[in-house]
């Protein structure tokens, strides 16, 4: 690949920045309702291409871009949860009180069922969490990581299948 087709061409990168990088940002603040975390995310996604320059083509920038920024989101989303449950554990209880049995059961599906998500291939994984806790359309799964609504659809098909294999009481 000689200088002037690569990915590491600064007249390459800087011509995909400028088409991709708002799309990103949009797409982003989407997900994040967040102008600041957005616009973040997109930068990071960007160094992280730029940083793997030199294994990627320029035609497999966008989808690197978007499925870099995935990542990213669900990681920043996961890390929310923790520090909300954080949160949770010192406010004062409420005076429903749960028997320790249902509170143990409980514990163990939450457990047995992130270790079966966790345990789902990739790409169903992604389509999965996009779909049941970004409560994203399939239209919008498909559009953000440039798949059609069919391979949205049977990925997601998929990862139910297997939670059912894992999960058969739920």
């Amino acid at each position: 690949m000689n200088e002037q087709t690569s990915l590491c061409s600064e007249i390459i990168f800087k011509a995909i920045f400028e088409s991709h990088y708002k799309l990103l940002r949009n797409y982003l603040l989407y997900r994040f309702k967040d102008f600041e975390r957005a616009e973040d995310a997109a930068q990071n996604a960007f160094v992280i291409l730029w940083e793997n320059c030199d294994k990627l083509k320029p035609e497999q920038a966008k989808s690197f871009l978007f499925t870099t920024a995935i990542r990213q989101s669900l990681n920043v989303i996961k890390h929310d949860k923790v520090v909300s449950d954080f949160q949770l554990q010192y406010k004062p209880k409420s005076t429903h009180v749960e028997s320790p049995e249902f509170i143990i059961v409980s514990d163990e599906l939450r457990i047995q069922l992130e270790n079966a998500i966790q345990n789902l291939p990739e790409k169903q994984r992604v389509v999965f969490m996009l779909n049941r806790f970004e409560n994203q359309t399939y239209r919008e799964i498909a559009d953000a990581m440039d798949l059609s609504v069919k391979a949205v659809e049977k990925r997601m098909h998929l990862a139910l299948l297997s939670l059912r294999d894992v999960l058969p009481n739920i």
